[in-house]
C-alpha cells in the first residue's frame, strides 16, 4: 500500500513545495504554505514503457508517419455556438452575446454586492424559459432564498433536499400550483451529492453558489482550501461538459479583491467576471476578465433599487453631471469599457497645501497615471503644480483606467488652478505622453458619435488622424497639451465674470 506524504500549498497561488517555507518560491508572499497530506503513489507517466520502447531511434526507421488519434485542422467539423439570453441585456453584454451551453461562469465580488441577487433574478427569468434550471446554495437555507425571492418578486420552487436518519436523500414533490416554473433550489454543500443531483435532474443551467464553501469528502482539508476548490472545481467542469450544463459559479474574494483560492480556479472555468461597485453608491459594474466565446473588458451597468437589480439602459447619463451648472475644474471624456463607449465627467480640485509634501488623491483615476500627468504639466506647460494639492475624482466612482482619459485630467488640473471654467458641451480624447504631446487612442469613431449622441457640440482630439465629417460634431485636432488647454479654456473664460456678463445681458 502506497505511503502518503506531506506537501505544503501556497493559498495565494496554488505552487507546492516539500517543505514549509515562511515566504512562498512562486508568488513570494509570506505565510501563505499550508500542509496539505495526499495519498502516495507513482508516476504512471513514468512507469509505462511501452511509448519508449516502440518507437524507433531518431525516427530512421518510420518511413511514413502517420498520427494515433490527432486529426488535421482542416478535418475539424466547425458549427456555430447557439447562445441563448439570460433575460438581462447588460449581463448578455458581459458574456459576449448570452450564455454558451456548457460553459463555466465564474462570478467574483465583495461581500454583499449583490452576486446572489443577480444570478436569483437571472435564473428566474432562465426558468421562463428552460425546463430545469438548479440553484444550488451552500450557504443559504431554502427559507432564507425563499425570503430574498419574495423580497424580488421571485417564484421559486422548492425542491430543498433533506436528510432522514439513514442519510438517504428526499425531494419534495413539485407544487401544481407552480408547474409553469421551472427553478429548483437545493441547499447542499457535500461535492458528490451535488454532482449525483446534477446527473438526475440534467439542468440546462445550474448556479454554484458558492465553490469555497463545497467539500469533497475524499480530501482532509478543510472547505476553500486551495485543494478543496481545486478539486471541487474540476469535478464540477467534468460534469458540466460531459452533460452540457452550464455553470454560474459564485467565487469569493480576498482583502485585495481577487478571486479566492488558487489562480488555477481562473483558468478552468470559461469566463471569469468581477461584480464591482461602491456600497454606499446604488450602480454596479459587471466586468468581464476573462472570456474565451467573447471580447474581454466588457462591462455590463446595474442599479440596485428596492427590488433587486435593474439594468441601466443610458449609462453615460449616470456617470455626467449636470451641465447647466457651470464649475471650475470641470471636464468630460469618452470611455472605451471594451466595445462600449461612456461619457464621464471628471473633477479636479487644486489648492495650496498645508504639509511639506503636498496631498495627491484619486477616485476612479489610476494614482500613477495622476501622478505623471502632473509631472508633464510643470515640465512642458510650467504650471508650478509641486506644492499643490491635487484631487480628482471620476463623477459616479467609475473605474476610469484607460490613457484616452489622460487629456481630460490635464484640462481640468489646469481648469481648476486658473480657476476657469470649460465648456460643458465639450469633450476631451487623447492620451498624454511625456515629451507633452496628445496621442492618438483606439475606436476613435465610436466615442464621438456616443458624444454626439448625448448633445455634445464640440471633440478635442489628437492630430494626425482621419475623422469623419458626419459625426455631429467640431472636431478640434491638437498635437500639444498646450494647444489643448487653449483650446479648452479661452484666455477670455474667467469663471464669476462669465456669469456676471451673462447676467448683465439678460437684464438689458
Amino acid at each position: 500500500m502506497a505511503k502518503s506524504r506531506t506537501i505544503y500549498i501556497c493559498s495565494a497561488c496554488g505552487a507546492e513545495s516539500p517543505q514549509w517555507l515562511g515566504k512562498c518560491p512562486s508568488c513570494d508572499t509570506y505565510g501563505t504554505l499550508e500542509e496539505q497530506v495526499v495519498a502516495g503513489g507513482n508516476n504512471p507517466a513514468v512507469n509505462r514503457p511501452g511509448w519508449q520502447n516502440s518507437r524507433s531511434n531518431n525516427g530512421k526507421g518510420q518511413r511514413n508517419p502517420q498520427p494515433r488519434i490527432s486529426v488535421r485542422f482542416s478535418e475539424i467539423t466547425q458549427y456555430e455556438q447557439e447562445r441563448f439570453p439570460s433575460g438581462y441585456g447588460e449581463f448578455d453584454r458581459v458574456l459576449g452575446g448570452g450564455i454558451v451551453p456548457g460553459s463555466l461562469v465564474l462570478i467574483g465580488g465583495d461581500p454583499g454586492i449583490g452576486k446572489s441577487t443577480l444570478l436569483l433574478q437571472v435564473t428566474n427569468q432562465l426558468a421562463q424559459r428552460l425546463p430545469r434550471i438548479l440553484y444550488v446554495s451552500a450557504e443559504e437555507s431554502g427559507q432564507q432564498i425563499k425570503l430574498r425571492a419574495a423580497r424580488l418578486g421571485v417564484g421559486v420552487v422548492a425542491v430543498e433536499s433533506e436528510n432522514n436518519g439513514n442519510g438517504k436523500e428526499k425531494k419534495a414533490s413539485e407544487s401544481t400550483a407552480e408547474l409553469d416554473n421551472h427553478l429548483y433550489v437545493l441547499p447542499e454543500t457535500d461535492l458528490e451529492e451535488i454532482l449525483r443531483e446534477l446527473e438526475s435532474l440534467r439542468p440546462q443551467v445550474a448556479v454554484i453558489d458558492s465553490i469555497q464553501t463545497l467539500y469533497f469528502g475524499a480530501l482532509t482539508s478543510a472547505p476553500g482550501s486551495v485543494a478543496q476548490v481545486r478539486e471541487c472545481t474540476s469535478a464540477l467542469m467534468q460534469v458540466a461538459k460531459r452533460e452540457n450544463i452550464t455553470l454560474l459559479i459564485v467565487g469569493h474574494v480576498t482583502k485585495e479583491g481577487a478571486i479566492a483560492g488558487p489562480r488555477v480556479l481562473e483558468h478552468l472555468v470559461d469566463t471569469v467576471l468581477y461584480f464591482e461597485g461602491d456600497r454606499y453608491a446604488s450602480h454596479r459594474l459587471l466586468r468581464s476578465v476573462k472570456n474565451r466565446f467573447g471580447a474581454t473588458h466588457e462591462i455590463g451597468i446595474f442599479e440596485m433599487v428596492d427590488h433587486g437589480l435593474v439594468e441601466v439602459e443610458n449609462p453615460s447619463e449616470l456617470f455626467l453631471g449636470n451641465r447647466d451648472e457651470f464649475s471650475p475644474g470641470t471636464a468630460t471624456v469618452v470611455a472605451c469599457e471594451g466595445t462600449r463607449p461612456i461619457v464621464v465627467e471628471l473633477q479636479a480640485l487644486v489648492s495650496p497645501t498645508s504639509y511639506a509634501s503636498p496631498r495627491r488623491s484619486t477616485t476612479g483615476i489610476e494614482y500613477n497615471r495622476l501622478q505623471q500627468i502632473l509631472a508633464v504639466l510643470e515640465k512642458r506647460v510650467g504650471i508650478p503644480l509641486s506644492k499643490l494639492d491635487a484631487y480628482v475624482a471620476s463623477a459616479g466612482g467609475l473605474g476610469v483606467e484607460e490613457p484616452a482619459a489622460d487629456l481630460g485630467v490635464a484640462i481640468a488640473v489646469v481648469a481648476s488652478f486658473r480657476d476657469r471654467v470649460v465648456d460643458p458641451r465639450t469633450v476631451l480624447i487623447g492620451e498624454v505622453g511625456l515629451g507633452g504631446q496628445v496621442r492618438l487612442v483606439s475606436q476613435m469613431e465610436l466615442r464621438l458619435k456616443e458624444a454626439a449622441k448625448l448633445g455634445f457640440k464640440r471633440a478635442i482630439v489628437p492630430r494626425g488622424q482621419v475623422y469623419p465629417e458626419d459625426v455631429g460634431l467640431e472636431i478640434v485636432p491638437v498635437g500639444k497639451v498646450i494647444e489643448a488647454i487653449v483650446a479648452a479654456i479661452p484666455p477670455q473664460q474667467r469663471f464669476g465674470e462669465d456669469i456676471e456678463d451673462e447676467e448683465g445681458e439678460g437684464q438689458e
